[in-house]
């Protein structure tokens, strides 16, 4: 399907996903308040898979300047909706991703990457970009679903079939173990991992690296 694929698919739910309730809210909450407690009010913060906005308006007030960037022009479109009934000056969203990125090297002091590992089709490839695009030192947040951590039928039988039949994106069958392994291959210092889940069988990780020097 290649990434314009992934863009046509998630522009035909961004509405439907806009919709959506969050599945764990106290477990969002949680990771709202980690990351804040990793972001400093001087820091130029950079967030792949935006969605629709819902962490960026939550987040960028605490800090300088804040791009949320999302593959999808229809989620993108969302966003700048809810952004215009906002007063948050720092607050900007652009269709782009890290794959077709043109931001120069050290641009960011922190880069966000929530609900979007397991989504982009070269991971070592996205996660050497992050790398790239952030200061020497610049913390590197996100949370991740590792399905390959959960039922074995979702990655090896339903997700090939709903994919097949244009009912999900392209998906990354992730364990826990081979994106921290990753993210270090890239460059990273993983300072931490953790469970935020409070309900369900749901394995996604919170992850806060640093980019070595």
């Amino acid at each position: 399907m290649g990434t314009d694929g992934d863009a046509r698919f998630w522009d035909r739910n961004a509405r439907k996903y806009a919709r959506e309730p969050i599945a764990d809210p106290a477990g969002y909450e949680h990771s709202l308040q980690r990351t804040l407690e990793v972001l400093n009010r001087e820091d130029r913060v950079l967030e792949l898979g935006c969605g629709t906005g819902s962490t960026a308006l939550r987040l960028a007030a605490h800090v300088r300047s804040y791009l949320g960037t999302d593959v999808s022009p229809a989620m993108i479109r969302i966003a700048d909706e809810k952004r215009a009934v906002t007063n948050i000056p720092a607050l900007t969203f652009a269709v782009a991703t890290a794959e077709a990125q043109t931001f120069e090297a050290g641009a960011f002091d922190v880069v966000l990457s929530f609900n979007h590992l397991h989504l982009v089709r070269d991971l070592p490839d996205t996660l050497r970009r992050i790398h790239r695009m952030l200061k020497p030192g610049g913390m590197f947040v996100s949370k991740t679903p590792c399905l390959g951590d959960m039922n074995p039928l979702i990655g090896g039988v339903l997700l090939p079939v709903m994919h097949a039949f244009g009912r999900a994106p392209h998906v990354n069958v992730l364990r826990e173990v081979e994106l921290d392994a990753q993210t270090r291959s890239a460059g990273f210092a993983v300072l931490a991992i953790e469970d935020h889940a409070t309900r369900g069988k749901v394995r996604r990780p919170f992850m806060v690296a640093r980019r070595h020097p």
